[in-house]
This record gives C-alpha cells, structure tokens and sequence, in this order.
C-alpha cells in the first residue's frame, strides 16, 4: 500500500500545483472572483490531502501491517469529489455541481477515521 498512497499523493500534489498556478494565472479576469474562490478551495484542498496521502504512505513503509488501503482510497475519492467537482463548477458555472462536493468532503472525513484506526497494535519505538 505504500507505492499506492506514495504515488497518489506525488500526482496529486503535482495537479495541485499546476492547478494553483493555473488558477492564479490564466483564471484571474477570466472567472468571476465568486467562482476563483471555489476554484482555489478546489486546490488547498487537494494539496492538503496530497500531503496526507504521503503521509499514509509512510504509515505503511513503517508500519506495513496496519490498515492503510481504505484510507488511501479514501483520500483519493475525497480529491477527485470534492476538488474536481469545485474545478468543474468554477471553470464552467454549472452550480448543481456543488451538490456533489460535500460526498468528498464525506470521503476526506472517512478516510481520516480510517487513517487513525490503520494504526493498530503497539506502539512504534521512536
């Protein structure tokens, strides 16, 4: 599992960034300023979760018999929900799109449950 979440988490770290970039300087006076606040919510979210999933990924080099596929999945379900739905509705204004971000606000919760039970058994010697 760590390659999974590694991996996932490098990608979408990168996407982040670009899409950051993408935001602030193609965006800027062509989306109306409401809709680049969606926009930029999009992407420190999927940043933010990017970091988790590297983190999870670690967990599981470290502690390879915890429980860190949900968790990952979760994280990248959250991502592709919540901050694809937020690009979508930013670039193009369809505002029912909004109704599907809080499922991935649903994943992104779940899936730091799960991170925090992935951790079973002793604690590790530091």
């Amino acid at each position: 599992m760590f390659r999974t979440a590694w991996v996932s988490g490098c990608i979408s770290a990168g996407i982040g960034v670009a899409a950051g970039a993408f935001g602030a300087h193609a965006l800027k006076g062509i989306v109306p300023p409401d809709l680049l606040v969606v926009y930029e919510t999009g992407v420190r979210y999927q940043l933010l979760h990017a970091v988790a999933l590297l983190a999870v990924g670690l967990a599981a080099a470290i502690k390879p018999e915890g429980r860190w596929a949900l968790p990952t999945w979760l994280f990248i379900a959250g991502t592709a929900l919540f901050s694809g739905s937020l690009y979508v509705l930013a670039l193009t204004g369809i505002r029912w799109l909004g109704a599907v971000t809080p499922l991935g606000g649903l994943c992104f919760l779940a899936g730091w449950l799960a991170a925090a039970i992935g951790w079973r058994g002793p604690r590790p010697e530091v």
